[in-house]
């Protein structure tokens, strides 16, 4: 029977999701293991880092992380956002990495709905007003995932679908309807915002009448390469495989019902999603649910971090800049609320995977990696649903709402937003106390560890090669 993974982020997201999904799938081949990874979930915004020993390095945003293995399969299932015009830039940055085959290896499911150059133009501009008419920015990555999903939801009968590219007539009109329909919407904006150069350079887009056929004329090489796949060739495909790794975007602290709104991501991220993409795929067996932390918090963008340390912004990051149109890209201590809380969210789990562990071996700031154990912040009688209070009123553990309840997750995100952050007496001193700390409140063990980029730094026992 195919044995089935799947790697859910416990965090904001950059947990270390490429490197595990490549470590699996390398053990998977050594063992002449047929193997396939599916990505279940978000769109052309994942930015997961493969590091191979000899220096290449990879940001998979949408071929599975996995691709680097000879062999491997990229499967992208029906719930992903396809960014085509993406997708061939990211291959075209493989075969410079030797890799030749990424799209011939790769699944497409028809059902895909598409990543438009205009819903990534609307997207940036969405959030360029919320910048002007100072609501602040949502943390958009600037891809239009959020858009796509959106319009998607505004309209269900005009969704253009990744099948759809393989009839000319109705992607042309299908395309230009998204372009037009999002134009009216942003050509009556009126304001100071409308004069700068970020506006006027997506407005531009959004006005063009020859944007969509030129757009479309340069997807001809995907569609050759990688024609449109039924559900049913996938889940032949797939049923022909050993493993199976289901590679998960974002974290569940961004999930777009778990996380705290409105700075999350339009798509589900945890265990559930991953039920729902094998059932619709008729992949037999259970699946074993692994969560991944990095050994020290970090966020990407907008949102509240209530452990946030300026000390920790100078630990070294390669590949995670604070000049995209994302922003700033900040580190904090380990949170075991926030950890509590995505535990809760993500269910049962198989088993933790932490990486990152070679923080203890690098230059720290003089008061090291801290263990923030409750929350201290003024909560009122009417936010009593929000969380669980120990004696001395402290947050111990946030709670979630009922099923779909953005506004109980809108008043989580302005608690997390006045909390302060209580340390436990003693900072964290190694990977060995961090991850007793880590299992002291989860119920599954850490079963594997990274300390470093490479699949060659994981460890499983985590320390059995440190100690």
């Amino acid at each position: 029977m195919t044995e089935l993974l799947s790697l859910h982020g416990l965090g904001f997201g950059d947990c270390g999701k490429g490197l595990f999904t490549d470590f699996f799938s390398r053990q998977s081949m050594s063992a002449r293991r047929r193997t396939a990874v599916v990505r279940f979930n978000g769109g052309a915004q994942a930015g997961h880092n493969v590091v191979l020993p000899d220096g290449r390095h990879h940001t998979f945003s949408q071929f599975g992380a996995g691709t680097l293995v000879p062999g491997v399969w990229s499967v992208m299932a029906s719930p992903v956002v396809l960014h085509p015009g993406a997708l061939l830039v990211e291959h075209a940055a493989l075969k410079k990495l030797g890799v030749s085959d990424a799209l011939q290896r790769s699944l497409i499911d028809a059902r895909c709905r598409i990543n438009t150059p205009f819903h990534q133009a609307a997207g940036r501009l969405r959030e360029l007003q919320r910048e002007g008419d100072t609501s602040g920015r949502h943390g958009s990555c600037g891809v239009g995932v959020g858009e796509t999903v959106r319009d998607a939801l505004a309209h269900p009968d005009a969704v253009l679908r990744y099948g759809d590219l393989a009839q000319p007539t109705l992607a042309l009109d299908r395309s230009d309807t998204v372009r037009l329909r999002l134009l009216a919407v942003f050509d009556a904006i009126t304001g100071p915002i409308t004069a700068s150069h970020a506006w006027q350079q997506e407005i531009t887009l959004l006005r063009s009448m020859t944007a969509s056929r030129r757009w479309l004329d340069g997807l001809a090489p995907l569609l050759h390469a990688c024609p449109p796949q039924t559900s049913t060739a996938i889940s032949a495909r797939l049923q022909a495989c050993d493993t199976v790794v289901f590679e998960g975007a974002q974290g569940l602290l961004l999930d777009e019902w778990h996380g705290f709104h409105p700075h999350t991501t339009w798509s589900s991220t945890g265990p559930d999603a991953v039920r729902a993409v094998a059932d619709d795929l008729q992949l037999p067996g259970r699946v074993q649910h692994f969560g991944i932390l990095r050994s020290y918090l970090t966020r990407h963008g907008q949102g509240p971090m209530p452990t946030h340390d300026s000390a920790l912004d100078m630990l070294a990051e390669p590949h995670n800049a604070s000049d995209g149109w994302q922003g700033s890209f900040r580190r904090g201590h380990a949170d075991a609320v926030l950890l509590r809380y995505a535990l809760a969210a993500a269910g049962s789990l198989n088993g933790l995977l932490v990486s990152h562990l070679d923080l203890f071996d690098r230059s720290l700031p003089a008061s090291g990696l801290q263990w923030c154990e409750v929350y201290e912040a003024e909560v009122g009688d009417g936010d009593a649903a929000l969380c669980e209070r120990d004696a001395q009123g402290r947050i111990v553990r946030l709670l979630s709402g009922r099923v779909h309840d953005l506004d109980h997750q809108t008043r989580l995100t302005a608690l997390l937003n006045r909390a302060r952050p209580v340390y436990a007496d003693a900072p964290v001193t190694s990977a060995a106390d961090l991850i007793a700390r880590i299992e002291s409140i989860a119920a599954v063990s850490v079963t594997h560890g990274a300390y470093g980029p490479t699949h060659t730094t994981v460890v499983s026992p985590p320390l059995s090669a440190r100690q």
